[in-house]
């Protein structure tokens, strides 16, 4: 048989036979090669198509979510409603298939066991697929379980928000500009929850698009402005959609997506764990998902805690059921915490049952406002001390000399944090129980004036919060409330304005000029030039913007007084959320207006100045010759 592939040749020999055998040998080995790389070509385009696929499954099984809780609809729509679920779990479950089975190492070596999870309850979704629900099961407890849409459809959600954060770091990952990732963020969750809000269930008589789009702005940026009454417009699932934006827009878009990408998944890009890494201000890429899970434990622990205590602080003053008062008392611990200012009551804190009645709710609702406020930096410093003193306490217990202590436990960054935000709330505490002792404060206890003092001297630094009404208010508390809106909490906080950090370092860097010292020098530690001027950029940008944007709203609203338009325009931009009550009485134009503030404020101008020249610009490293600028 051989000879059919030799040529007959008088000189037909054995060396004849393994010449051709090796060309054919060779023949064979290039054909199976370029098998091997269009198979390969084959399995990459078809991974990349799935996880493609996945994506759009996710967002088409969130919406078709959303919409089945959302809305009331027909049969025909709820089979509609079914079959994009349907056909997302069949896309889930063919990217989980093939990735075990085409790409089982990489599968294996990038995944973490929770993920695993994840992958394996998306699998278990295919039995009822496969194999139809018994007559006669032999578990009847599993089997109701497998064939029940109150399995389906949490895996399936669970899985489309994995897929969804993990496509965010994906595009980290292409080393996008973090600041212009940051604001669309903000700005698709945004817009996300203005429709959200337009769902009939979640309000009782309807609203207008300007109205959600401004809730939906003022929830995500924590801003607490609001030209609609909250509680008598939104339903409870309305209240906890509220509740939702402003939670996530609080700790930030990013950290959630970051969170459930590295913490169920893990398998990102060095450069997109970096991005993050800055993003929440870690100091080590080792410690990010540790960092990560810290805000959001800490977030939870603290709000679970001011729940609690709301609930024995306002029981039976607010004269609702045990239902309502725990409904208040998680949303209130919310909002207080990522320093929202929304209350899902009628007057709020202003309410006078709890006004003159238990002054505890107002000193709980202050703790809250200020661990908000105070600055995710300044905790993750606070478990690094706590663990440092467990691990010294240890040690000495077991007689270990070689644990080497820190010089500074507390980082400089908290020290100013601390300190300034300490200095202004005793200054501010004082002055308003100055200006306002026999004004909005009068008829009230000594006790009750201090307690208001603090609570409503806290407030205006970003929470929006108010238990006496704004509107008589002295105009110098006015003038210094708008002062406090400028500055308003700690750096990378739930609060708002230019930030203490940076009020701290103008003031340092003042007293340096004054002294006539090189450096600026804090807790004898040298503060780089680099923070002073991104401090200085900030003050500057910020005082700019406000009087842009409070000349515009003045030229938009000129029947409505002035004093009232620039407390507006400030508590918009600075992210506060306090009124002179007027936001029910502006145009359309001015709530657009100040949706474009409240969404600067959240964001910063800066950032997104830096981001817009970081993706256009052109980087230029000429040194020129300097030469002084003539200064006073």
């Amino acid at each position: 048989m051989l000879l059919n592939f030799v040529p007959m040749t008088e000189n037909f020999d054995i060396k004849s036979i393994i010449k051709v055998l090796k060309q054919y040998r060779t023949r064979a080995i290039v054909n199976y090669n370029r098998f091997i790389r269009h198979f390969t070509n084959s399995l990459r385009i078809a991974g990349t198509t799935l996880n493609i696929l996945t994506i759009i499954g996710s967002l088409l099984c969130i919406i078709a979510m959303i919409i089945y809780i959302g809305f009331d609809h027909s049969i025909d729509e709820t089979r509609l409603i079914f079959s994009l679920l349907r056909t997302s779990q069949i896309i889930f479950i063919l990217t989980v298939g093939f990735n075990i089975i085409f790409n089982f190492k990489d599968t294996v070596r990038n995944t973490r066991p929770i993920k695993w999870i994840a992958d394996v309850l998306i699998l278990i979704t295919a039995i009822p697929l496969i194999y139809p629900e018994p007559s006669n099961p032999w578990i009847p407890w599993l089997d109701h379980i497998l064939y029940s849409k109150k399995f389906l459809y949490p895996v399936l959600g669970l899985y489309s928000i994995l897929s969804m954060s993990f496509g965010v770091l994906r595009v980290l990952g292409k080393r996008t500009n973090p600041s212009m990732i940051m604001s669309c963020s903000f700005f698709i969750l945004i817009l996300s929850g203005s429709f959200l809000l337009m769902m009939p269930r979640c309000t009782y008589n309807g609203i207008s698009y300007i109205d959600s789009l401004f809730v939906s702005t003022s929830a995500v940026c924590i801003t607490g402005l609001t030209p609609i009454d909250i509680s008598a417009t939104f339903t409870p699932f309305g209240i906890l959609i509220v509740g939702l934006l402003a939670q996530i827009g609080g700790l930030g878009v990013m950290t959630f997506t970051s969170f459930f990408a590295l913490f169920f998944s893990g398998s990102t890009s060095i450069y997109s764990q970096l991005m993050v890494k800055d993003m929440i201000y870690t100091k080590t890429i080792n410690s990010l998902l540790p960092t990560l899970l810290y805000i959001l434990g800490f977030t939870l622990t603290i709000e679970a805690i001011g729940a609690v205590a709301f609930l024995f602080t306002v029981n039976g003053a607010i004269g609702e059921n045990l239902n309502d008062e725990i409904i208040f008392s998680l949303f209130h611990a919310m909002s207080a915490f990522c320093n929202l200012g929304f209350s899902n009551v009628d007057g709020g804190f202003s309410n006078p049952a709890l006004l003159y009645g238990n002054q505890s709710v107002y000193i709980v609702a202050s703790i809250l406002v200020f661990a908000g406020g105070i600055g995710f930096p300044v905790l993750v410093n606070f478990r690094d001390v706590f663990f440092r003193k467990c691990r010294k306490i240890w040690a000495s217990i077991l007689r270990k000399d070689d644990v080497i202590e820190p010089v500074h436990t507390l980082d400089m960054n908290t020290k100013i944090a601390l300190y300034t935000t300490t200095i202004i709330l005793v200054i501010s505490v004082v002055l308003f129980m100055i200006f306002e002792y026999n004004n909005s404060l009068a008829g009230m206890s000594f006790y009750q004036k201090i307690v208001q003092s603090v609570f409503n001297a806290l407030a205006p630094r970003s929470s929006g919060f108010a238990s006496v009404n704004p509107t008589s208010f002295l105009n110098i508390t006015i003038l210094m409330l708008i002062f406090l809106m400028w500055i308003g909490g700690a750096s990378q906080s739930t609060a708002g304005g230019i930030k203490v950090n940076t009020f701290a370092a103008m003031l340092l860097n003042l007293r340096a000029i004054i002294t006539g010292r090189d450096h600026v020098v804090a807790f004898k530690r040298t503060v780089s030039l680099s923070s002073i001027r991104h401090a200085n950029a900030i003050i500057g940008v910020s005082l700019l913007t406000y009087f842009v944007f409070s000349m515009t709203l003045v030229a938009f609203e000129p029947s409505l007084g002035v004093k009232e338009l620039l407390f507006e325009s400030a508590s918009a931009l600075f992210t506060v959320g306090s009124s002179l009550g007027i936001t029910h009485l502006l145009s359309v134009s001015s709530k657009i207006l100040l949706c474009v503030a409240m969404f600067i404020g959240r964001v910063g101008l800066l950032a997104l100045l830096i981001g817009f020249y970081g993706e256009t610009g052109e980087k230029n490293n000429v040194t020129y010759p300097s030469d002084n600028i003539i200064i006073n």
